[in-house]
């Protein structure tokens, strides 16, 4: 009851201080001897914490020094109840945690873990995973920006490659046809999208780009030559198909060890692994497919624009050059 005990002036912080002594002790005194330091749990004694009597003889000491006991201001009811009240951001929470199988993907139990908790669900309640599920969804995060990255640095180096923000274009297309090969490959195999598979997946960026750039710089040495660019990509598929496909066999058969091994710790190598040989292989074939024809399409691109724009840049021109003459002109005397 407040009321009452706002009347023996006492407060809910004092009740809960000395009920939290009564129960469970105060460890916050030391001793020390020496160098040695030893911890002291102060406590009632003799105070039978499963009795409601003795629990409804606990007393308070009042502002005005006089002693007041449990009851007096309170009912001692005997009823079960949460252990601890664990709250999160002001909010009553409650932990549930859990072990993972090594055969099963934590991305996969926690998906289903979502859909079975999603119709027991009260509303208003919120769900926050943390632990190993949280440090993989920012770890994703993190991955997915690396990728990002790492094609915006493929895209400039082929720049100052090839001198121009076009053909660059040419060979960034051949990371889609990386990526195509990559996911049937994990989920041929079984292997989740996983972390390892993300950097897998990262370091084949660079490697896909290599049979691009092959095509295209013969390409482009054929057309120096005078050569049309249909008879120039021909000639340069010829050329250039072999060394493609020693380099990524090359690489295929050097990465199956990894990704047939077994024992400890070989979940994450096989992932990384299969996403390099998807990768590779579906690249070797695309890449002389698609390429060309993106290639011709930027060639016929770069000669339409430059007519399309031609109009509307001299006219641009013709403006600054009257702005400037007026602006001549007022600024004369």
């Amino acid at each position: 009851d407040r009321q009452r005990m706002a009347a023996f002036g006492l407060t809910v912080y004092d009740i809960g201080s000395t009920l939290r002594v009564a129960l469970t002790g105060d460890d916050e005194s030391k001793l020390r001897e020496g160098q040695k330091e030893y911890p002291i749990r102060v406590i009632l004694d003799k105070f039978d914490r499963s009795n409601p009597e003795d629990v409804a003889r606990l007393s308070f000491q009042t502002p005005l020094g006089r002693q007041v006991e449990l009851q007096q201001f309170a009912d001692i009811v005997a009823a079960s109840g949460p252990t601890k009240l664990e709250r999160y951001n002001r909010t009553a929470s409650i932990l549930v945690t859990g072990y993972v199988d090594n055969t099963k993907p934590l991305g996969n139990v926690t998906e289903a873990f979502v859909k079975t908790l999603g119709p027991s669900r009260v509303g208003g309640t919120q769900v926050e995973f943390v632990g190993d599920e949280k440090n993989r969804s920012e770890s994703f995060g993190q991955l997915g920006l690396a990728l990002l990255a790492g094609i915006i640095f493929v895209y400039l180096i082929m720049v100052a490659l090839y001198d121009s923000f076009v053909y660059p274009f040419v060979v960034l297309f051949s990371i889609p046809l990386a990526l195509i090969g990559a996911m049937i490959a994990l989920a041929a195999t079984a292997n989740a999208l996983s972390i390892f598979s993300m950097l897998g997946i990262i370091m084949m960026i660079g490697l896909v780009a290599k049979n691009a750039i092959l095509l295209v710089d013969r390409a482009n040495d054929n057309k120096e030559r005078g050569i049309t660019t249909r008879e120039a990509l021909i000639e340069a598929g010829q050329m250039r198909i072999r060394p493609i496909f020693m380099t990524t066999l090359a690489m295929v058969f050097g990465m199956l060890p990894i990704a047939l091994a077994k024992g400890a710790g070989s979940e994450w190598k096989n992932g990384l692994a299969w996403a390099l040989i998807g990768g590779l292989t579906s690249s070797m074939f695309l890449t002389l497919i698609v390429v060309p024809v993106v290639y011709t399409w930027i060639d016929r691109w770069k000669i339409l624009v430059p007519a399309f724009f031609k109009q509307p840049l001299a006219l641009l021109r013709l403006r600054r050059i009257q702005s400037r003459k007026r602006a001549a002109t007022e600024v004369a005397p």
